[in-house]
């Protein structure tokens, strides 16, 4: 039997990609699930496929704080509590530093760990009283500074070091805090991934059919909730990337230029 029935799962960003895969895998484990996103027709989507389910959705750019606390509000008056809190919604970019506008910088900063912190911070005190789990997707970028994406990179090591912060806050709370960091996923993020002047950039440079699909990577995440895990670092890429950046810092720094430039040009 799920350990899942009946308890309420908050998704942030959960119109699309891993978070609308979570949506789906969790719904059929018998939870109720609210999720948020910033495209109604999206959601409206999501929940015309899934009819007949506890599944509640509200408009949010969870960059607002008024929206996140607008947003938990709506959960509690429709399910009555949280168990568990995932925050997924997030944005990347590509583009060198140099290039970009700073607003572009600013923008990651306030989706990916300002939205991290604004749910966190209105959900938290539900999860406590339920002694549940708060759940963070972060990235390989935020164990390792990644060419051509320095805002993202920057975002996820703040939501590594807020979560790393409020688990050790938490310890003897009962509540769980995990982070997960996917290696690349086949999820619309890098489509929508901002250029240096902050605009969609349209399309992957990588190839999707290569990549983890997301209904995987969902359910390690949900396998990490149940065994209650601090940390999980999916492909093995990834896992590679992580040591080496650990205890070779400098061969790593030549490794991941290989991998992203060629011919000196960002490939990735």
């Amino acid at each position: 039997m799920s350990q899942f029935i009946n308890k309420t799962v908050v998704i942030t960003g959960g119109s699309e990609g891993i978070g609308r895969a979570l949506v789906e895998e969790f719904l059929s484990r018998g939870a109720r699930v609210a999720t948020c996103g910033r495209n109604y027709d999206k959601l409206y989507d999501l929940q015309s496929n899934q009819a007949g389910k506890p599944l509640f959705i509200h408009t949010a750019d969870v960059s607002k704080e008024i929206d996140c606390k607008n947003f938990i509000e709506q959960v509690i008056k429709q399910f009555g509590s949280i168990d568990i809190l995932i925050n997924n919604a997030g944005l990347s970019m590509r583009s060198h530093f140099i290039d970009v506008d700073l607003s572009t910088m600013r923008r990651l900063m306030d989706v990916n760990f300002g939205g991290t912190m604004n749910t966190t911070k209105y959900a938290l005190p539900y999860i406590l009283k339920n002694k549940g789990s708060i759940v963070a997707v972060s990235s390989i970028a935020g164990y390792r500074g990644l060419p051509g994406r320095a805002g993202y990179s920057a975002s996820k090591f703040a939501v590594n070091g807020f979560m790393e912060a409020l688990r050790t806050e938490l310890l003897d709370s009962g509540v769980n805090v995990l982070w997960v960091c996917p290696g690349f996923t086949a999820s619309n993020i890098r489509n929508v991934a901002l250029n240096k002047d902050g605009k969609p950039q349209g399309e992957s440079p990588l190839e999707e059919k290569k990549l983890m699909p997301a209904s995987v990577c969902a359910n390690y995440i949900i396998r990490a909730i149940e065994k209650r895990k601090r940390t999980i670092v999916l492909t093995a890429n990834g896992k590679e990337t992580v040591f080496l950046n650990k205890f070779f810092p400098s061969l790593t720094d030549r490794i991941v230029k290989m991998f992203f430039y060629k011919k000196g040009e960002l490939v990735k």
